[in-house]
């Protein structure tokens, strides 16, 4: 390449000093301005004035350029003749000519200008440093831009409300549903452990073209706690566990909850079976024992209808929290057992975080035995740490139970409450609910009961 001097390089466009910058092998070119870019490329030819040959070097750089550039590029190739001849360099004939020609020799190169084999490379580095130049500049951003980028992006906060495809959304203005509220994915639901009435925060992005609601990117706080400690915390299933020993108080007048709470105690952690035949009243005693655990603010309360007829949905929204989950009588035992699973799973959630949980099932008697047994295994306290109780009418004891409540079927035919079976009923280690005294005064007053009947 032939030494330019600084009146060359200033009359040539933005683009020509790009090409020959990366023909000089110059770092960061394509950030300087004119100037300092002319400065530069002096300085690496090391400040020699222009010499002859500027001629071949504007036809190299004519051939590498796009014809619309090329009568501009022939004019100011002339200039730049004339005035190298005026300095005694060359002749001013002989660069004209050779600028008159370059048109025609960048359409149809030369037979005798054919690129060596050691210039072939030059040249394609030099056509390609010209293509990009004439095009608008659009540089990927370098990592610390996108790193900005990230940190620029608005934060959501809001609580969570989980939906039974295990998705979820957070609620920006809870309870209500709005236009503001940001999708949470199923994936981010189960990775964070997420439970309704979580209150979490993170970084959102705004709706694609096909969707409705922003999404979330990640979660960085749950509950005002870093998403990574509550993610580290141990499991519930191995969490240390330990019978129950807090009492439920239920404060009814009815006589079969009187009855429930004086001769079968339970507490939090319990395994409660409620069980009997068909028509025994085994719902009826389950929802009941709900309504009176509802107002307990100490306690989540989490309802699981699964096989219910369609006549009790409307007995279980009267002084209840909304069911954490329906399978209607006429789904299947998969669906049903389905539905357990989700609430309990949203139950151990809330334990492992020290929450104090109620899960009432009504019933598991159309789901497959392994769940039923799964569901009922959930239940304890955790030792210096929250609980799960769950509550669940069977048809009978399923096994592991900590309170069988059994009912007699010809006593609720009778009208005759409360229709408990003293002698089937009973729960474990009573003492640690009711103390020494309270156990042995259920034991009299079953062994009562029995003989009268």
């Amino acid at each position: 390449m032939s030494v330019l001097d600084r009146d060359a390089l200033d009359q040539s466009p933005l683009a020509d000093l790009h090409a020959i910058a990366s023909e000089l092998s110059l770092d960061g070119y394509r950030r300087l301005r004119k100037a300092e870019l002319i400065d530069a490329i002096i300085e690496r030819q090391g400040g020699a004035p222009a010499s002859s040959g500027g001629g071949a070097a504007s036809d190299d750089e004519e051939s590498a350029t796009p014809r619309r550039r090329r009568g501009r590029r022939s004019a100011r190739a002339k200039d730049s003749a004339d005035e190298a001849g005026a300095d005694g360099t060359a002749e001013p004939e002989a660069e004209a000519d050779a600028a008159q020609e370059a048109p025609a020799a960048a359409e149809k190169p030369a037979a005798d200008d054919k690129p060596t084999p050691a210039e072939k490379p030059a040249r394609r580095r030099r056509g390609a440093a010209a293509k990009a130049a004439e095009e608008p500049p659009t540089p990927a951003p370098a990592e610390p831009a996108r790193d900005e980028e990230r940190s620029g992006e608005p934060i959501a906060e809001g609580v969570v409300e989980v939906l039974g495809n295990g998705s979820g959304f957070l609620r920006v203005d809870p309870p209500e549903p709005s236009d503001e509220d940001v999708y949470v994915s199923a994936a981010q639901v189960k990775r964070c452990e997420l439970v309704s009435g979580d209150r979490i925060s993170g970084p959102r992005r705004a709706p694609r073209r096909s969707e409705r609601f922003a999404s979330l990117v990640r979660v960085d706080t749950i509950n005002d706690r870093p998403a990574s400690e509550v993610a580290d915390s141990a499991r519930f299933d191995d969490l240390a566990a330990a019978f129950a020993v807090d009492r439920f108080r239920l404060n009814s007048e009815d006589p079969t909850l009187k009855a429930i709470e004086f001769l079968t105690p339970f507490g939090r952690g319990s395994r409660v079976a409620i069980a009997g035949p068909a028509q025994s009243g085994k719902s009826e005693a389950v929802r009941r024992l709900a309504v009176a655990l509802a107002p307990n603010e100490e306690l989540t309360l989490l309802i699981a209808l699964t096989g219910v007829r369609p006549e009790e949905l409307g007995d279980w929204s009267e002084g209840l929290p909304a069911a954490a989950a329906i399978a209607p009588l006429g789904a299947s035992g998969d669906a049903q057992g389905q539905a357990v699973e989700r609430v309990l799973d949203q139950a151990r959630r809330l334990a492992a975080r020290g929450s104090h949980v109620v899960v009432i099932i009504d019933s598991l008697v159309g789901v497959a035995p392994s769940v039923a047994r799964k569901a009922t295994a959930a239940a304890r306290r955790v030792l210096d740490g929250g609980s799960l109780t769950v509550i669940a009418a069977v048809a009978e004891p399923l096994g592991g139970e900590t309170t069988a409540i059994i009912l007699d079927a010809g006593l609720t035919a009778a009208r005759r409450f409360p229709a408990l079976d003293l002698a089937a009923s009973w729960t474990m280690r009573p003492e640690l609910l009711v103390g020494d005294g309270g156990a042995e005064l259920i034991v009299r007053t079953r062994a009562e009961a029995i003989e009268r009947s």
